[in-house]
């Protein structure tokens, strides 16, 4: 309720008919029952609420009637967006002003100059920050403290957690948790970067990798299928298919260090602490236990040995004549 002078009179609270008149019915002027009150004329005017109303409860918003009482100034910020007073007082509630939120947040990247391919199925945290020309893609997730350079390339149906990410980088279907991308990296899909993981300038982590605690350094390819935890990479090295830093040994984690331009083999584990020298190869399937020299190739297998006919000594053991032969009934 507002004076002639447009002052703030009162604020009237109905729940129940009679609690209103019908003059006080039809303002559509509402009270968002969030206050900012001189402390000490608060104090004072809480103890005189009355409870004499329908519901036999002492309301707020009679200390501003008894505040005029005493001479005090009544005021009122008008919002211009009434969205930012919406109430939420059960979980449906919840969803609408939280999509309302997001589509202002990602609204505000886009007027930024980013691209954002379906607004509708994407969800960026309030303080996310994504660098201009860097595009969205469908399904994508950015939480926490996030931030994202220019002309990168994120998504579709990628989930990043407190990362930076660094200009034109690419992340395809892939988690990323605490990861520093540098400029140009390549992720994905599939992969997942857990925290510590750091990959510098224009590596690449493929399909079903997984980095933790690692720097990965610059040019390096890891394409598919590894595990690389606690280990230091060098830069434009290769590391095949099935590469495995066994870094846990049932009591402490220990570190690999692989050096520069390596290239490493298929199904090659890596039983930390190892250290594997610039320019060096693995064997495909080797185990390596002990460190390798710079320009070396390690290889740690068993030598293979193949037995000729077996295939056809199976066959006639499996025939009556084969069983009674080993000493079998047929």
């Amino acid at each position: 309720m507002r004076d002639a002078d447009g002052s703030v009179a009162r604020v009237v609270e109905t729940k129940k008919p009679g609690d209103a008149s019908e003059a006080e019915l039809e303002i559509r002027e509402v009270n968002s029952g969030i206050y900012v009150f001189d402390g000490a004329a608060l104090l004072g005017a809480l103890p005189r609420l009355s409870s004499e109303n329908a519901q036999r409860e002492l309301y707020l918003p009679q200390v501003l009637d008894l505040l005029r009482s005493d001479g005090e100034q009544v005021a009122a910020h008008v919002l211009e967006d009434e969205r930012l007073m919406l109430g939420v007082n059960d979980r449906v509630a919840l969803a609408h002003v939280r999509g309302l939120a997001q589509r202002a947040i990602v609204e505000r990247h886009m007027l930024s100059g980013v691209t954002v391919v379906d607004p509708h199925s994407v969800q960026i945290d309030v303080d996310v920050e994504i660098g201009e020309d860097t595009r969205i893609e469908p399904g994508t997730a950015l939480k926490g403290r996030t931030a994202i350079g220019a002309r990168a390339t994120i998504g579709p149906h990628t989930t990043i957690l407190a990362s930076t990410i660094g200009e034109e980088a690419v992340v395809r279907a892939s988690w990323l948790d605490g990861a520093v991308l540098e400029r140009g990296v390549t992720v994905g899909p599939f992969a997942y970067l857990r925290p510590g993981a750091h990959l510098r300038e224009g590596s690449k982590v493929g399909t079903f990798v997984e980095i933790k605690n690692s720097d990965i350094g610059a040019g390096t390819k890891i394409p598919h299928l590894s595990y690389i935890g606690d280990a230091d990479v060098g830069e434009r090295s290769n590391l095949g298919a099935g590469t495995i830093t066994a870094n846990y040994d049932g009591r402490e984690k220990h570190r690999t260090t692989i050096g520069k331009r390596v290239r490493g083999g298929v199904d090659t584990s890596l039983v930390a602490p190892v250290t594997v020298g610039d320019d060096a190869y693995t064997a495909a399937g080797s185990v390596v236990t002990e460190n390798v020299p710079a320009g070396a190739l390690a290889v740690a297998r068993a030598r293979q040995e193949n037995v000729e006919g077996y295939a056809e000594r199976r066959a006639l053991e499996d025939t009556p004549e084969g069983a009674r032969a080993q000493g079998q009934e047929p």
